[in-house]
């Protein structure tokens, strides 16, 4: 008998592998079906076609940067944005809410502070 719970969808951006693997592993812990992508332009067309609940985000990409991709993904989508960076400038975070992300974590971080921010935003999406 197939499940009734709606399933969620979360798109992974980031190019560092062991960064992706975490991100992975944790989405997926929390119930999400996850999708990966190692670029900016490859993000940005799987959360255009996926259009999924929650999109965790690098800063630093090999083609655009993540300020880039999130302002992109705006344009189209309301999906939850966690973004992710080593960056510590509180100007990089600033332009990363600007930009579209609704929440700014900084690596290294913690999983179950990620976890928080994905079900505040889980909570917050329409059909979540």
């Amino acid at each position: 008998m197939p499940s009734m719970e709606p399933t969620r969808t979360a798109v992974v951006i980031e190019d560092d592998d062991d960064v992706r693997d975490l991100l992975h592993a944790v989405l997926t812990g929390s119930g999400f079906r996850v999708h990966t992508a190692p670029a900016g332009l490859a993000g940005v067309e799987m959360v255009r076609r996926l259009m999924p609940d929650v999109v965790t985000l690098d800063v630093g990409l090999p083609d655009i940067d993540g300020f880039e991709v999130a302002q992109r993904i705006r344009r189209f989508s309301t999906t939850f944005i966690v973004m992710l960076t080593a960056r510590a400038d509180p100007s990089d975070e600033h332009h990363g809410l600007d930009a579209g992300a609704d929440r700014y974590l900084r690596k290294p971080f913690r999983p179950a502070e990620l976890r928080r921010y994905i079900q505040e935003g889980s909570a917050v999406r329409p059909g979540a």
